[in-house]
């Protein structure tokens, strides 16, 4: 089987545009989330985690003018101009024919274009474009890719899932290089839906810790771009090396009580990798800060005898940014892998899960040479990816 590297990435949040200024402030712990009053998104304040809007504007008509398009920016929806932001910002640095037949394109969302159910966008957009198909090809047609995209929509999971596909794809010689990008933006319609659980906290979320009540949304883009080339490897490169799902079939919305469907995705990926226990650096976990969730990851790490292995949650930071959430925080694991640097779990004080998992407290220095990063999701979905610095 070929090897996979990651030859660029970037991400989109509430913290900034570009993987520089995130992990920047993931190290300087500052928090991105913080109470918002519009009535357009929720009828009281909510911590939420909100990209700037005028930012995304300018950036976007940067980018127009970079690719030479007479296009009005109005064409585009805001999460059409996140995706596009973050892939340009990806690929932009890289001497690679993307405009091959040996270029995969995936996309991961949840939502898509689902704020164009609203009132206030009626008759600005086709109807089709409400499809997630219809956006990805609106984003793939901008860059020019020559393969229809392929679309990754697995609830909270499907971040993951895109790399996880892209890699099999790769390994198996059907291509040279994978275009993987994912997003979801907020909207009425989405905040709704998880105030519908109860499952908001009314502060910034607090993954693992024993006062946590729930968790906050986010909203951002993330990209990946993975090669099989050899000579396209960049220095202090990473590898993906191991992958694997598994579904716990629980409940609709519930996650498994034992944690025995997540420890196997885990292992499984573990195995793929060659990698035991004592390999892993450290686990980027899920964490969103619901009661379930964390208990369930703090059984599942340590059926898989990963009691020791350093874990952090970065929800506490850009909260829960659902069908960006697998790249985003894949993105940020593997810049902490290369700088030899663990990052607090924001947000956590106490532990208050039922397994003594080793929640990271404080920025530290730490040699490793690889890291876990571990997804779970609505239907019982779970999902697990291991990065190896080369």
């Amino acid at each position: 089987m070929l090897p996979v590297y990651i030859a660029s990435d970037n991400i989109i949040t509430s913290l900034g545009n570009t993987t520089t200024r995130n992990m920047e402030a993931l190290k300087a712990g500052r928090i991105g989330i913080s109470i918002h009053t519009d009535p357009l998104l929720f009828p009281s304040p909510l911590p939420l985690s909100l990209v700037d809007t005028g930012l995304v504007e300018e950036q976007f008509q940067a980018i127009l003018e970079h690719h030479q398009k007479k296009i009005d920016p109005g064409d585009f929806t805001r999460l059409e101009k996140l995706l596009i932001i973050s892939i340009h910002e990806a690929i932009c640095k890289l001497s690679y024919n993307f405009m091959s037949r040996k270029t995969l394109f995936v996309l991961s969302t949840t939502k898509g274009n689902i704020e164009l159910l609203e009132a206030r966008y009626q008759g600005r957009f086709p109807h089709r474009r409400i499809f997630l198909w219809e956006m990805a090809r609106i984003v793939g047609d901008f860059f020019g890719f020559v393969h229809p995209p392929l679309i990754i929509s697995n609830a909270c999971i499907s971040g993951i899932m895109a790399l996880l596909t892209a890699f099999r794809y790769l390994r198996s010689g059907n291509f040279d290089h994978a275009i993987v990008s994912g997003g979801d933006i907020l909207t009425e319609f989405v905040i709704s839906g998880f105030q519908s659980f109860q499952s908001l906290s009314p502060t910034p979320c607090r993954p693992y810790d024993a006062g946590r009540d729930g968790l906050s949304l986010g909203e951002g883009a993330g990209t990946m771009v993975l090669t099989t080339r050899m000579e396209n490897k960049p220095a202090n490169h990473v590898r993906v090396t191991g992958t694997a799902t598994s579904n716990d079939a629980n409940h609709i919305s519930g996650p498994s009580r034992t944690g025995e469907e997540l420890s196997f995705a885990i292992l499984n990926a573990m195995l793929e990798a060659g990698l035991s226990a004592r390999d892993i650096g450290f686990i980027n976990a899920h964490g969103t800060a619901t009661p379930f969730n964390d208990e369930m990851e703090s059984k599942a790490i340590v059926l898989a005898g990963l009691t020791e292995v350093p874990v952090n949650s970065f929800k506490g930071f850009w909260g829960h940014t659902l069908g960006a959430a697998g790249l985003i925080e894949s993105v940020a694991a593997i810049h902490s892998l290369q700088e030899q640097q663990l990052i607090r779990s924001a947000g956590f004080e106490s532990l208050g899960v039922p397994e003594p998992i080793h929640v990271i407290v404080n920025n530290e220095e730490k040699q490793m040479k690889s890291c876990l990063k571990t997804a779970s999701g609505f239907g019982g979905c779970n999902a697990a990816i291991v990065f190896e610095k080369v």
